[in-house]
């Protein structure tokens, strides 16, 4: 749906603001103008996320989403993944940003100019507003990446700006991928620059999210990416109604920059906007936080030596920054009541499960495997030691000493799943779906690998819904 707008009374900014710049970027940007590998990413990072949103389907709370959903009703725009239930957009993208962020597998990390990252969530938020808005408006599969390219570049751009410090205190998966969002819904409905610049400063009044979720581990940790989709939508459509917003709600005086950021640095958001195209760069290989990764690809390295006999392990010594130790990951592990978040935002228990089975899925973020008795002989083993220079942030050394005094070592200074540094093959992505969507347990495989074809030609898709129509899952 395309709408034309009209600014009367509009409050005039000398010369283009930041906010401008993007707007006009995410309006006037074409399928034409973005690069053939920036589009094969975005399909990657879109296979990733259906799989974890079918994972996610199992999920502690999901279910309660899903009836809350139901309960709110509303027209029939969009498809609660999974569950088939048929809701508003906003609806919708809520309940699937849900289930994608259960697990803590969904795509990570913000890139920036000159190969900087910082740690973000963007996908959580974009990949279910393009599916929920794409199916509301009837769009095309080159129109869904187009969006989806857009957002994740918007969102990416504030991240690296921001200087966000991820013990800082606010969680960014609510703020920066507020904007994300939002640029996604208009794109997808068509907003020109004036109303996508108020609707962006529509949703600046709904950026929130506090780091206290993890470190607590409660289930409220999945909801700023959630809410954050929720409020990207409905901010699109009261802009498209006419509502406004702050002139410059990015650069402007109390904007993102002004009111969430300590340290910014602007200059990021506009460095060769329109030629570089930036988003989520880690395609996680395992179902934890990436700050326990290091550790986590240390004892996968450990479980394949052949001299390894978990029964002959007197002590298990994980070296990593104090500013690690210090933080949710390296928190003592306690099944507690959201079981899920308290395995993964553990550094004892995720190294605990590679070191049995070489992997952690979310099938091990389960009660059944955490009241394995074998885990808990384990976890008693593990001593954290905040031993590490503080510059080595994706560093950790494990040492395994063995009954006969024997010591096993391993070190990991770049975790996998880096498309930069450490990429995951094609057949590990793809395994990590199949192996996600077996675990959700509604979605066939049949439909899975028809998904797979679907998207691998997805600018040739004149409409979505067969896609979205693959991931509904059983229904009674």
């Amino acid at each position: 749906m395309t709408t034309t707008s009209t600014s009367p009374g509009a409050v005039a900014a000398v010369g283009p603001t930041i906010t401008d710049r993007l707007v006009r970027h995410v309006a006037g940007t074409g399928f034409g103008d973005i690069d053939g590998g920036t589009i094969g990413r975005a399909k990657v990072r879109l296979i990733d996320s259906l799989g974890n949103i079918a994972a996610g389907h199992r999920a502690q709370g999901s279910d309660g989403v899903v009836h809350l959903a139901a309960r709110w009703g509303g027209a029939s725009e969009s498809t609660v993944l999974t569950h088939g239930l048929r809701v508003p957009a906003q609806t919708a993208a809520l309940a699937n940003a849900v289930m994608m962020r259960s697990y803590d597998f969904e795509p990570i990390s913000a890139e920036g100019p000159d190969g900087m990252q910082i740690a973000a969530h963007i996908s959580g938020t974009t990949v279910p507003v393009a599916l929920a808005v794409a199916e509301q408006q009837g769009a095309s599969g080159r129109e869904l990446l187009t969006a989806l390219v857009l957002g994740d570049d918007v969102a990416s751009r504030l991240a690296v700006a921001s200087g966000f410090d991820v013990y800082g205190g606010q969680d960014n998966t609510g703020t920066v991928n507020g904007h994300g969002g939002t640029a996604v819904a208009g794109r997808l409905m068509g907003l020109d620059a004036f109303q996508l610049r108020h609707a962006f400063g529509i949703v600046e009044n709904q950026l929130a999210g506090t780091v206290a979720s993890i470190f607590d581990q409660s289930l409220a940790f999945k909801l700023p990416m959630a809410f954050a989709a929720r409020n990207a939508i409905v901010s699109a459509e009261l802009a498209q109604l006419g509502f406004t917003g702050p002139v410059d709600a990015v650069g402007g005086r109390h904007g993102f920059l002004d009111m969430y950021c300590t340290d910014p640095v602007p200059e990021r958001i506009i460095h060769r906007l329109g030629e570089e195209f930036y988003g989520d760069c880690v395609i996680k290989p395992w179902s934890a936080c990436r700050a326990s990764h290091p550790s986590l690809d240390a004892c996968v390295r450990l479980a394949s030596d052949e001299r390894l006999d978990l029964a002959a392990v007197e002590a298990v010594r994980i070296h990593v920054t104090p500013r690690t130790l210090a933080g949710f990951v390296g928190q003592p592990f306690a099944i507690g009541d959201c079981p899920e978040v308290s395995g993964a935002f553990s550094i004892r228990f995720t190294a605990a499960t590679a070191l049995m089975y070489g992997t952690v899925r979310p099938e091990h973020l389960t009660l059944a495997h955490m009241q394995d008795p074998r885990l808990a002989a384990l976890l008693e083993k593990i001593e954290l030691v905040g031993s590490l220079p503080p510059h080595e942030v994706l560093t950790a050394e494990v040492e395994l000493t063995l009954r006969d005094g024997a010591v096993l070592r391993q070190r990991v200074d770049q975790p996998r799943g880096d498309i930069h540094a450490s990429p995951l093959s094609e057949a590990e992505i793809l395994d990590k779906y199949f192996a996600n969507v077996d675990f959700g347990g509604v979605v066939t495989r049949s439909d899975a690998e028809r998904a797979i074809e679907i998207i691998h030609d997805l600018e040739s898709c004149e409409d979505i819904t067969a896609l979205v129509g693959l991931f509904a899952g059983k229904q009674p």
